[in-house]
């Protein structure tokens, strides 16, 4: 490829990678697919709330990138010649949260965003030159804590944390203030009237006002789905984005197919709320599921493929193709192939009280706000597998002390070797085996707990006020019911697991049998912890969502 080779990444520093200057032959590679635009000071390029905002390379002049609803100093950078803009909403089409604005005559250069696109589909160095900047971009943005929201919350509320939560694992910028240390927020609560029991408060683009929202009526707020096309009838939905739909988005996208991911919640499943995956291929220092599934998604949306968040999957009907999934607010969207990664959710033991204190001291997932929250403190984690292992070496770095509450007499059956070696030499964390919480207290928030060894009946009680739980799982398959054969475990019966029996009550049209990860319902595939017979790691579900995408190709040429 024609043009001067930047500098691998290690030789820049930190603010080079993030904003470089493009070189000469870089930017005539650009230009066949530019505008050539006259700017004057002031003109307004784009604002907080624009959809597919266009790519700029500063050619001459400069350009103000300024953040409107920043509590603190509003200017975030300064474009000047050889410079580009953008960040992650660039590849991704979501809404825009920041304004550009001409500080210097000049001549730049503009790419729409379909243009951008195909840029960064044909030319590999650049595409590594804009990705790496616009990642580090958007790092910086959340680590200063200047997006275009601002929340206002309480370390003691559950609704405070479930959108910090949301917002964090969705990897969006925003600002944060706990009302219980920042008492110059009540100048802000006053301004839009807000009372106590209100709170938590989202403030987006210094505008609108959401009191206590729900997570969909925050992401509607943000316009986290606005660039989606829901009257499309699309190659492929991937319902669920775990590692296994987040490899089957990127393999699908890169391969040519008209690709949308649909999460409930936040991108990575059960894997994204682990604090260090360690047997994951190619990181043998570890890696965060936040980190590993954001870097799935970024490249899935770089290949082009669509999201939607925040909203459920409710119903499916199969009946004929295209099939459509229908959501919990009422949209249908169509597509003739389906993959199902739902994966599986924590089974909620049968504590008394437990549902009381959901965010108030008991959380199914070990991240960096969690960690926060109980430093220096006493807390008990409650499970045997992977997850609860990752869970307790992550949390003794913070805590007091780690009770880790195991149902079973050991470890060895549910967890890695050198996991079971990390906590057992760990002098912060004490086992308990054959032993379950028994009860649990509190008012306002968990105070106490009691729990019980099943072996001696001997019971213990505390004063903790955190309890991470990581206990068993259960599929999200309710929805699929009369659709798709399923196990007696409702999970999801695909390839060879298919009987005759069950196929022939599942109405199998075709000659052939099912392909490998295909269920009962001819085009519609499962993988990852929703499919019977899968293995629980990671690294299985990436291979299964990766592999299934040529079982969809096979599909696809059957209509």
């Amino acid at each position: 490829m024609a043009g001067t080779s930047i500098p691998p990444s290690s030789a820049l520093d930190q603010n080079t990678q993030m904003f470089p200057a493009l070189t000469a032959a870089q930017i005539e590679r650009i230009r066949p697919l530019a505008t050539l635009r006259h700017v004057e000071p002031g003109d307004t390029l784009f604002k907080p709330g624009d959809e597919h905002v266009p790519f700029f390379v500063v050619l001459s002049g400069s350009l103000e990138i300024i953040q409107p609803s920043s509590l603190r100093d509003p200017l975030l950078a300064t474009h000047n010649a050889g410079n580009f803009t953008g960040e992650i909403t660039t590849i991704s089409g979501q809404r825009c949260f920041v304004l550009g604005r001409v500080s210097a005559a000049g001549e730049f250069l503009e790419l729409s965003h379909d243009h951008f696109r195909a840029l960064i589909a044909r030319d590999a160095e650049l595409s590594e030159v804009f990705m790496r900047a616009f990642i580090l971009r958007r790092m910086a943005l959340i680590s200063s804590g200047k997006g275009n929201v601002i929340l206002l919350g309480s370390r003691h509320s559950a609704g405070t944390l479930r959108l910090r939560e949301f917002l964090g694992r969705n990897g969006y910028p925003y600002s944060y203030s706990d009302l219980e240390t920042d008492h110059s927020s009540q100048d802000l609560l006053d301004r839009f009237n807000v009372t106590a029991d209100q709170i938590p408060v989202t403030i987006c683009n210094g505008l609108v006002v959401l009191r206590n929202p729900s997570i969909p009526e925050l992401a509607d707020c943000l316009g986290l789905n606005v660039s989606v096309d829901e009257t499309a009838v699309r190659d492929l939905i991937i319902v669920g984005a775990g590692p296994s739909g987040l490899a089957a988005a990127v393999y699908a996208a890169s391969e040519g197919l008209d690709a949308l991911l649909l999460e409930t919640d936040t991108p990575g499943g059960q894997a994204g709320s682990s604090s260090k995956i360690e047997n994951y291929l190619g990181f043998p220092t570890g890696i965060s599921g936040q980190e590993l599934t954001g870097r799935a998604l970024t490249q899935a949306l770089k290949f082009g493929a669509h999201m939607i968040v925040a909203r459920s999957a409710v119903r499916l009907n199969c009946d004929r193709r295209p099939y459509k999934v229908i959501l919990d607010d009422g949209t249908t969207l169509a597509a003739r192939t389906i993959l199902i990664a739902t994966g599986a959710q924590y089974n909620k033991p049968p504590i008394p009280n437990l549902s009381r204190f959901e965010g108030l001291g008991i959380y199914y997932g070990a991240t960096h706000i969690e960690s926060q929250m109980c430093s220096g403190e006493d807390v008990i984690v409650v499970g045997g597998g992977n997850s609860a292992g990752q869970a307790a070496v992550y949390l003794s770095q913070t805590a007091k002390k780690v009770y880790m509450l195991v149902r079973s007499a050991q470890l060895t059956e549910t967890m890695s070797r050198y996991l079971i070696r990390r906590i057992e030499e760990n002098p912060c964390i004490e086992l308990h085996y054959n032993t379950e919480i028994a009860g649990i207290e509190g008012n306002a928030q968990l105070e106490r707990v009691t729990w019980q060894n099943k072996a001696t009946g001997e019971l213990s009680t505390r004063d903790i006020r955190h309890v991470f739980v990581m206990t068993g799982a259960s599929p999200k398959t309710q929805w699929l019911q009369g659709c798709l054969a399923l196990d007696n475990k409702g999970f999801i019966l695909t390839g060879r697991d298919l009987d005759p029996v069950a196929l022939q009550a599942a109405g199998w049209p075709l000659t052939r049998p099912p392909q490998m990860l295909e269920t009962s319902l001819q085009g519609v595939f499962a993988v990852g912890d929703v499919r019977s017979g899968n293995i629980k790691r990671v690294a299985s579900a990436v291979g299964e969502g990766s592999m299934a995408i040529s079982l969809v190709h096979r599909s696809l040429t059957e209509l």
